[in-house]
């Protein structure tokens, strides 16, 4: 194992013999450039999609509703005729992303891969037998897009994964608990997905969150495990949807369902970080496919989402839930095309940009890249707007026609931008040259 392991780190570019000359107890972080890669993205797609898709009630069924057994046997009629890799990368390229998170195994432990490590997995247990991870790895290679990958630290089915405060009537032993025996499960299933797939753009954990009512403190030995994940692959980044600051060996934040600073929906109470940011969001209501959840958030509110992300420091990781037959809901396919057209335009004012000199505003928000500041007006109806900027401007125009626009340095500080009667339009953006 230990030489086919070797060969395939040696195969995906990666020195073991380096990886191996740094001491055991050093923290490790992906590469500065894998960072910047990732800061310049913008725009990701989440995908969750499992077994829990046939039954139309999203990803959380299995804590709520049926015995695990029971719940098992949907694997025996999982069959998504209609998934084809190459319509799906393409689909979330020309909406403009630049990477793709695909949950490998979420909380109800099947795996959408080929895993050596247990039997309830997308080949042995469904009659569909094609490992899905594998056919859209190679496509994103193929169309390069980055493959990210989402795995849950929680198992609701595995007796050995230690009970926390989800996941308690579906059938499981809680005297059957092994955590060294699941941290052991965990980390070979880890390393499949790192040495068989090609080059990974991130590991997306989650359910840190599933122990934190615990008396004594749970120890998740998350620091061993992020610098396997280092060694194994130097480029791949670690992000962890815990809620909490941000941990050692962590590349990125994340902020579920909120933007960076935000705390609507009781998620991301952790303080901001240097690290890049991403916020995940869904498109309607549930991550996972839920039959009757049509409610879609509209074309101007997705991409005054994605902007604002982009002014306070963060990417958008927008969320699909595919139906059981691999097809992508045409309601999400429609608003993805809807992105894309605005991002052919618009893409050059949040692709590789930074956060915005000052704090979003009750006008809007402002993004960087180099000497040019793009000013993101959503509300235009106050014809002159208030920029608390200190930085001088050298030039104003509108973006992307460059028509003059004029604007005043105020004596108390900052700059009166004269905006004027303005088009009907999502995002008016006003490019700013600035010494």
């Amino acid at each position: 194992m230990k030489k086919l392991v070797l060969a395939l780190l040696t195969l995906l570019g990666i020195s073991p013999l380096k990886a191996a000359e740094i001491p055991a107890d050093t923290v490790l972080y992906a590469t500065p450039e894998s960072v910047n890669e990732f800061r310049d993205a913008a725009f990701g797609i989440f995908i969750h999609w499992g077994i829990y898709s046939i039954f139309g009630q999203g990803e959380w069924y299995l804590n709520y509703g049926p015995q695990r057994e029971e719940y098992a046997k949907a694997a025996s009629a999982f069959y998504p005729a209609n998934f084809n890799a190459a319509q799906w990368v393409k689909s979330f390229k020309d909406a403009g992303a630049k990477y793709i998170t695909i949950t490998t195994r979420h909380h109800d432990g099947f795996s959408m891969f080929h895993t050596e490590y247990s039997p309830y997995n997308i080949v042995d247990a469904t009659p569909f037998g094609r490992d899905i991870i594998k056919e859209l790895a190679d496509e994103c290679e193929k169309q390069g897009m980055r493959l990210h990958f989402y795995y849950s630290h929680v198992d609701w089915m595995r007796d050995d994964y230690p009970m926390g405060r989800t996941g308690h009537d579906n059938g499981k032993k809680p005297e059957n608990a092994d955590w060294p025996q699941y941290y052991r499960f965990m980390n070979n299933q880890l390393t499949e997905l790192l040495t068989k797939y090609g080059k990974v753009g991130a590991i997306w954990f989650d359910g840190k969150w599933d122990h934190d009512e615990d008396t004594i403190p749970f120890n998740w030995q998350l620091e061993q495990q992020y610098n396997m994940i280092h060694r194994l692959q130097p480029d791949c980044l670690v992000a962890n949807n815990h809620h909490e600051d941000v941990y050692p060996g962590e590349d990125i934040q994340i902020f579920e369902r909120d933007l960076p600073g935000e705390n609507t929906a009781g998620y991301s109470e952790q303080a901001i970080s240097s690290l890049p940011l991403e916020t995940c969001q869904t498109m309607n209501g549930m991550w996972g496919y839920k039959i009757v959840d049509k409610n879609y958030k509209s074309v101007p509110v997705l991409i005054k989402m994605l902007v604002e992300a982009a002014g306070r420091g963060g990417n958008l990781l927008l969320n699909v839930g595919p139906q059981p037959d691999g097809s992508i809901p045409a309601d999400a396919l429609e608003r993805l095309s809807a992105i894309g057209d605005w991002l052919k335009i618009y893409g050059e004012t949040v692709y590789s940009t930074r956060r915005g000199d000052f704090p979003p505003q009750a006008w809007g928000t402002s993004t960087r890249k180099g000497n040019k500041l793009y000013v993101h007006v959503f509300d235009t109806a106050n014809p002159v707007i208030y920029l608390p900027l200190t930085a001088k401007i050298k030039k104003a125009r509108t973006f992307p026609d460059a028509d003059a626009v004029k604007f005043t340095k105020m004596s108390s500080g900052g700059y009166c931008l004269e905006i004027g009667k303005c088009p009907n339009v999502i995002d008016y953006v006003v490019e700013l040259e600035t010494e």
